[in-house]
């Protein structure tokens, strides 16, 4: 119940509990040790004092002076004192303090009394030659006394000194010394506190830290740790695993993405080939009507076998429209790497471009003008950029029902990094619903229009990829007075 009642406190209170109890069992035995080494040092500076007394009454005993005397001459000096006389039978011969006559000579044997060989300072006497014993009751006078004995030729003389209220004080420990070493405790454990306290504030935060950590939650390091080496230490630790758990979260974010934009590229791939597969079927079965036409009736006119060979020709053509634009796209998201980068002159692909459609603009009465200076340089392909003015230029022939369609690179000054090309047409625009969706795969604003025109449905496309090929960006826009009006930007030689 104690062990589990120690576990519920908190490491800081644990640490400043075992302080406590060090402290107090450091404090206490010291104080022991000292208290009864102070009370014997006083008792062996009070048996030194009595010793004196014995040595000179022994002196007396051998000289042969009258006990009477040499008791008188002591006790002037100590009140109360016992003077006792025991021979080495254990016989008190002489006692200052028992009812008899007293004798000029000791005289063994006199008084009959208990066997005092046995008493520790006797004994003690006899082995060492002196030896005392702090507090005991004599049999002879009942009272209590602090014997001190010491060893002669024939005799043993001892003192003692009775207890009395101001003997007690004497050999009593000085407490001052005990207060002293209580407030020194008390000290010891109010500093042990705030110590254990702060150390106990660096365990409390590696130990959320830690439980944190196990049940993986996202760390961040917004508590602070106390200004000291294992605060430092602590903190280095909390930072390099929320940069690792950072780390590894960034990499999972990436990891995510990159199979994202994987299954994503999985996904158009496949939507492209489904819309391949699609397009391809409309070329192939007119063909094979075609052919099919012209084997099983040989016996056709002329100008029937004709259309027939023409619409078969022209449905070739679309088939290989399609391939070429197909492989341009695989081109430019699988090897885009691999496409060679240099300072073309962009005026001149446009102009090149124009020269291209002069004959189809003309039979449509459409003015082409092109207004895209030559020495307007920018770094790129050049194919790649033809075929993104081609594929334009197209699209406005195509689709505008227009008279009029115009290339332009307004000049943006010499601090610009990139320039800005539009091709523009007067037609009659498109819904605003169908604008965002202009540059996907094989999307029509109108399918039966688009088949009619020989269209693939990857042209626009097409140029998407080529402008972002280029590091630009590409967008289109209806304009107020009709028309469409596609604005790219290209980055500077």
């Amino acid at each position: 119940m104690v062990m589990f009642s120690l576990n519920r406190l908190t490491y800081h209170r644990r640490l400043f509990l075992g302080l406590v109890v060090y402290s107090l069992v450091l404090v206490t035995g010291f104080a022991i040790f000292q208290y009864y080494r102070e009370k014997e040092s006083k008792a062996e500076e009070l048996n030194g004092r009595l010793q004196l007394v014995n040595d000179i009454f022994l002196r007396g005993i051998e000289r042969g002076d009258s006990l009477p005397e040499l008791e008188k001459l002591i006790l002037d000096s100590f009140c109360g004192l016992r003077i006792s006389v025991i021979d080495y039978m254990g016989r008190i011969a002489y006692d200052n303090t028992l009812p008899y006559e007293a004798t000029a000579q000791v005289e063994p044997g006199v008084l009959a009394s208990p066997n005092h060989l046995s008493r520790k300072e006797v004994a003690d006497a006899i082995r060492k030659g002196e030896g005392f014993d702090v507090r005991r009751n004599s049999e002879l006078t009942d009272n209590a006394y602090f014997y001190s004995a010491k060893k002669g030729e024939r005799y043993i003389v001892r003192s003692a000194v009775p207890y009395t209220v101001s003997l007690t004080g004497l050999l009593s420990a000085d407490f001052t010394f005990m207060w002293f070493l209580a407030l020194i405790s008390m000290v010891m454990c109010v500093i042990g506190y705030y110590a254990t306290r702060r150390l106990g504030q660096h365990v409390s935060r590696l130990n959320r830290f830690a439980e944190q950590a196990e049940r993986g939650e996202r760390i961040f390091d917004t508590e602070p740790f106390p200004h000291d080496e294992l605060g430092d230490i602590s903190s280095h630790i909390v930072r390099l695993y929320a940069r690792l758990q950072q780390a590894v979260s960034d990499r999972d974010r990436e990891h995510r993405a990159a199979l994202h934009e994987q299954q994503e590229k999985i996904r158009i791939k496949r939507q492209l080939t489904n819309n391949i597969n699609h397009e391809l079927k409309t070329p192939v079965a007119a063909m094979k009507l075609c052919l099919e036409t012209l084997m099983d009736h040989k016996d056709l006119a002329d100008d029937r076998r004709d259309d027939f060979i023409r619409r078969c020709h022209a449905a070739n053509e679309r088939l290989g429209r399609l391939l070429a634009d197909v492989s341009a796209i695989t081109r430019m998201e699988d090897g885009g790497d691999s496409i060679a980068r240099e300072v073309v002159d962009a005026g001149a692909v446009a102009a090149e471009v124009c020269s291209e459609y002069e004959l189809i603009a003309e039979e449509k009465a459409v003015i082409l003008e092109n207004g895209i200076a030559r020495g307007t340089m920018v770094t790129g392909n050049a194919e790649l950029l033809a075929s993104v003015f081609r594929n334009l230029v197209d699209n406005a022939l195509a689709y505008s029902e227009g008279d009029r369609i115009e290339l332009s690179c307004p000049d943006c000054g010499d601090d610009c990094g990139s320039l800005t090309f539009i091709v523009a047409d007067n037609g009659c625009g498109v819904a605003p619903e169908h604008l965002p969706r202009l540059f996907e795969r094989f999307y029509r604003v109108d399918k039966g229009r688009s088949r009619r025109v020989g269209g693939t449905g990857l042209g626009l496309s097409i140029v998407r990829n080529a402008v972002v090929w280029h590091g630009g960006d590409i967008r289109v826009e209806n304009r107020r007075g009709g028309g469409l009006v596609f604005i790219f930007t290209l980055r500077k030689e």
